[in-house]
């Protein structure tokens, strides 16, 4: 398994995009980073896309993705929670923010859309998808992904504290967790569910009790601004835990 970090941050910038995962070029989870980050021939590759939750910056290039497939005569197929299609046709993709991707054309649409359940695997273009809720301001849900020869990431899309219903559900080789702010802010993760580093290691402290061990962690959902002050603070929490705790950035690549 391949992984390529299109956007690794909550703010975007000329160095900085908002999240967004794809994996074997073909599956991605949330477009916040999505259309900027892949030419057109790349983005006619993909197979499939995967939305955590209906925040503006995990939903952002939907639209665009529909101008796209219209324009290149494809398809997408995307899927995720009713919560998050309804909030796409609500907002975004209603007739007058921009068009209704998802109903055009009526018999066969240029944007399908699947909607998943919480708890229940599916087979996505060949891996196996386990949709795993997790604990944020809007109902969300992290994926973790298997991949046909078995490899297993887990992303949690973002999320705040309490995660222990969590984790006996997944059996994650590498861990792709969201850490918003550093410990400054930790009385605001609690309250708008983001994690910050301290945050993070009472979470893979319950990990770690539930498994026995911690995968390989990669962090992320930063805030640019902040993000030096996150690096020494998760550079702390990795000799602590004796783990290994990266930041993601725009362009790396990992493997399984």
């Amino acid at each position: 398994m391949k992984i390529r970090i299109l956007g690794a941050h909550n703010c975007e910038s000329t160095n900085t995009k908002l999240v967004s995962l794809l994996i074997d070029d073909v599956l991605v989870m949330d477009t916040g980073g999505l259309t900027s980050s892949l030419s057109f021939t790349d983005q006619q590759k993909l197979k499939a896309i995967l939305l955590t939750h209906q925040h503006y910056d995990h939903i952002r290039d939907i639209p665009a993705m529909g101008m796209n497939a219209l324009l290149y005569e494809t398809k997408f197929n995307i899927y995720s929670t009713r919560a998050v299609r309804d909030a796409l046709t609500t907002h975004l993709l209603n007739g007058t923010v921009y068009a209704r991707f998802l109903e055009k054309p009526e018999d066969n649409p240029h944007l399908n859309f699947t909607i998943i359940e919480p708890g229940k695997p599916v087979s996505i273009a060949g891996y196996v998808v386990l949709p795993v809720p997790v604990n944020h301001s809007v109902p969300t849900v992290g994926y973790q992904i298997t991949s046909p020869d078995g490899k297993i990431l887990f992303y949690t899309g973002d999320t705040g504290p309490g995660l222990a219903e969590c984790w006996p559900q997944v059996s994650p080789q590498l861990l792709i967790i969201e850490v918003t702010a550093p410990d400054r802010y930790e009385e605001f993760g609690r309250k708008m569910r983001h994690l910050t580093p301290s945050l993070l290691r009472e979470e893979l402290i319950s990990f770690r009790k539930v498994k026995g061990h911690l995968p390989p962690i990669v962090t992320v959902h930063m805030n640019p601004r902040q993000e030096e002050e996150i690096v020494t603070e998760i550079a702390r929490l990795a000799e602590e835990l004796k783990a290994s705790i990266t930041l993601a950035y725009e362009g790396q690549r990992l493997s399984l």
